[in-house]
């Protein structure tokens, strides 16, 4: 982090927090996105919304992490998935979330293991090791979660319910943002 910047001050927008996770390392990840503190108003313009399905907006792609704002209408709800081995935080900006975590017998049966709830600012934690998980909206509302992703995920493996079994997605974005410029070079825009 910038060495003119306390380790505990609060992150309040999107170019301090690239910058924070860009400067830091994998194991500053946690503290990173425990102290920042959005709000609706900083990502609405990285947002996109479809009725049929929640939408996956790039923010940030680098060889280190990934930062996502997911735009979910009322309802909906990822399939059954895991992270491609990668670590992830979710940090709910708006709305209220059931998340779903299954453990696998040796059967390949999924087991339900554990379902917990997060509202505004709460942030999950999951890696593969605890298991596979489902995200779901049970707002009645549109709601936001931005995900970080250490390193980024270009595929997972999701359950397919017909099947009864995982299969491998590639997975894509629904938008992708311009990058996010620092705040100097911002100001000679103006």
């Amino acid at each position: 982090m910038n060495s003119n910047k306390n380790t505990s001050e609060t992150l309040q927008t999107l170019t301090e927090l690239t910058a924070a996770l860009s400067e830091g390392e994998r194991a500053t990840y946690n503290h990173i996105i425990h102290t920042t503190k959005l709000q609706v108003s900083d990502l609405e313009r990285y947002a996109s919304w479809s009725d049929a399905c929640y939408t996956r907006n790039c923010i940030a792609d680098t060889e280190k992490f990934e930062l996502i704002l997911i735009c979910w209408c009322q309802g909906h709800k990822t399939a059954i998935h895991d992270h491609g081995g990668e670590e992830c935080w979710v940090k709910i900006i708006e709305g209220e979330f059931k998340e779903t975590i299954y453990k696998q017998d040796e059967e390949g049966v999924l087991n339900l293991v554990k379902t917990s709830f997060s509202k505004s600012n709460e942030i999950t934690y999951m890696k593969d090791f605890m298991g596979f998980h489902r995200l779901e909206n049970i707002a009645n509302k549109r709601s936001m979660s931005l995900h970080l992703y250490a390193k980024p995920i270009r595929t997972c493996n999701m359950f397919d319910e017909k099947l009864k079994t995982f299969v491998p997605i590639d997975l894509c974005y629904t938008t992708i943002a311009e990058p996010i410029l620092k705040e100097k070079e911002k100001k000679q825009y103006v």
